[in-house]
C-alpha cells in the first residue's frame, strides 16, 4: 500500500484501435553527417516557400481562421509568417511570434529531454520503468516488469491504440488514469507491439521527476526552450493564455468557423500534449533537431532520437500524400520517421480540439517546414507534401485542393 501511494504522489506532482505487431526492429538510418550531406540549392528552397506562402494565403481566403508556416534551410529561416487573425475580440492578426497549442508535436520535445538525460547520465534507455516508478504495472506483470524507458517513448507498451484517451477527454485526471494502466486490456505482450499511447507516453513525465526532483515540465523549460531561444514556448492552458499574442481555436459550426476556450484535457498530460510555441520557435526547433544547436543537442543524440525502432504500417494510408508518397513508415524516439520516396522525413503531426500542426524534416536535404493552424481544417495539412515535392524535384500534385475545399 505504501508503495501505492508513493507511485499516485509521483503520477500527481509530475502531471502539471488496435496495436500493430513488430515484425523486426528497424534498420537504424541515422541522420548523416554534415559532411555527407546534399542540402537543397538554396534557390530551389525559396522558390518552394514562395509557393507554400501564396498557398497558405488562398487558405485563408478559403475562410480558414489562421495559421502560421516556417520554412527553413541549414541554420538560416527562409520563411516565418503568420497567417489571419487569432480569434479574439480584439481580432489580432496572426504573426511569427503568435502562440498555438502544438498538441503531439510535443512529443519530440519529450523524446529530446528523455535523451539529454541518458546523455548526461542521470537516465537509461534501458532502464526498466518501474525502477523509478515501482508499482507500475500492466495486465502482464511478467511483461510489464520488461518494460524499459524507451519502450515508453517508442509507443511499444502492448497496450491498445490511444488507452483511455476518451477518459482524459471526459476530463478524468492523469493519475487516476495512469494507476489504472494495470486494468487496461492488452492485445500484445509488453514490448512486442506499437499502439500509440499519450496517457501512457506521459509516463515519461513520472520518470524525470523520479530521476530530477524537478517537474517535467520545468526540465524542458531550462534544458531545452531557454539554451534554444524558444522565449514564446510555454507549456499548459495559463501558459498560453498568458502568452503576449495566442491563437484562438475555432470549431466549426452551421454559421461557420466559431471562437471557443482551449480545453483543458490534453494539458493534462505534458509530455504528450503539452506544449504552446510560436512559430518563431518551432523554426528554432526544427533547426536544432538538424543539426545546427550541437551546443545543445549533440549529433550523436540527434542519430539516436531519429532512428526508426518499430514499424507502423498503419501510416502509410490515411490522406492522399502519404498513399502517393510513403514507401515506409516508423516511430523512432518521440518522433516518426517516413520513407518519403526515398528520401528518410523525420515527421509528427499533432491534433486537440480548435488546433492542427504537423512538422517534417528532410536532413540529408537539411531543410524543414512547420505549419500550425487553430482549427479543424485539413486544408492546411497539404502545405507541408507540397513543399517536399518541390525540394525534391518529384512531380507536383494538388495536395492543397483550393477550388474543391481539400
Amino acid at each position: 500500500m505504501r508503495c501505492r501511494k508513493l507511485f499516485t504522489l509521483l503520477l500527481v506532482l509530475a502531471a502539471c484501435g488496435a496495436a500493430l505487431p513488430i515484425t523486426a526492429q528497424a534498420p537504424a538510418t541515422p541522420a548523416p553527417p554534415m559532411a555527407e550531406r546534399q542540402p537543397v540549392q538554396a534557390s530551389v528552397v525559396e522558390a518552394a516557400a514562395k509557393e507554400v506562402d501564396a498557398l497558405a494565403e488562398g487558405i485563408l481566403a478559403r475562410g480558414v481562421p489562421g495559421l502560421a508556416v516556417a520554412v527553413v534551410h541549414g541554420p538560416r529561416t527562409v520563411l516565418a509568417k503568420g497567417y489571419g487573425r487569432t480569434g479574439g475580440r480584439q481580432g489580432e492578426r496572426i504573426d511569427a511570434d503568435t502562440a498555438f497549442r502544438i498538441a503531439s508535436l510535443s512529443k519530440g520535445m519529450a523524446g529530446t529531454l528523455a535523451g539529454l538525460l541518458v546523455e548526461r547520465g542521470e537516465l537509461r534507455w534501458d532502464m526498466p520503468l518501474n525502477q523509478q516508478l515501482p508499482t507500475f504495472q500492466l495486465a502482464d506483470a511478467a511483461g510489464s516488469a520488461q518494460l524499459t524507458v524507451r519502450d515508453v517513448l517508442a509507443h511499444r507498451l502492448g497496450l491498445r491504440y490511444h488507452t483511455y484517451d476518451r477518459d482524459l477527454e471526459g476530463d478524468t485526471p492523469y493519475p487516476l488514469l495512469a494507476a489504472r494502466l494495470s486494468e487496461a486490456p492488452l492485445l500484445c505482450s509488453p514490448g512486442e507491439c506499437f499502439g500509440y499511447q499519450n496517457v501512457a507516453f506521459s509516463l515519461i513525465g513520472d520518470v524525470v521527476f523520479a530521476v530530477t526532483g524537478d517537474f517535467f515540465t520545468r526540465q524542458v523549460e531550462n534544458r531545452l526552450f531557454a539554451p534554444l531561444g524558444m522565449t514564446n514556448a510555454t507549456y499548459g492552458r495559463e501558459g498560453l493564455e498568458g502568452s503576449p499574442r495566442w491563437a484562438r481555436p475555432h470549431v466549426r459550426t452551421n454559421s461557420g468557423w466559431v471562437a471557443v476556450r482551449p480545453r483543458e484535457n490534453y494539458y493534462r498530460v505534458p509530455p504528450a500534449a503539452g506544449v504552446n510555441a510560436s512559430i518563431n520557435d518551432m523554426a528554432i526547433w526544427a533547426k536544432a533537431q538538424l543539426g545546427h544547436r550541437p551546443d545543445v543537442l549533440s549529433p550523436a543524440l540527434l542519430e539516436d532520437l531519429h532512428t526508426p525502432l518499430v514499424r507502423t504500417p498503419d501510416q502509410l494510408t490515411g490522406s492522399p500524400w502519404r498513399r502517393a508518397r510513403l514507401r515506409d513508415a516508423h516511430y523512432a524516439t518521440g518522433w516518426r520517421v517516413f520513407d518519403y520516396q526515398g528520401e528518410k522525413l523525420v515527421y509528427h503531426a499533432g491534433a486537440v480540439q480548435g488546433y492542427r500542426g504537423m512538422i517534417g524534416l528532410l536532413p540529408r536535404r537539411d531543410v524543414a517546414i512547420v505549419v500550425l493552424w487553430n482549427s479543424e481544417s485539413a486544408l492546411p495539412s497539404g502545405l507541408m507534401p507540397t513543399f517536399l515535392d518541390r525540394v525534391l524535384d518529384l512531380p507536383g500534385e494538388p495536395w492543397v485542393d483550393l477550388r474543391n475545399g481539400r
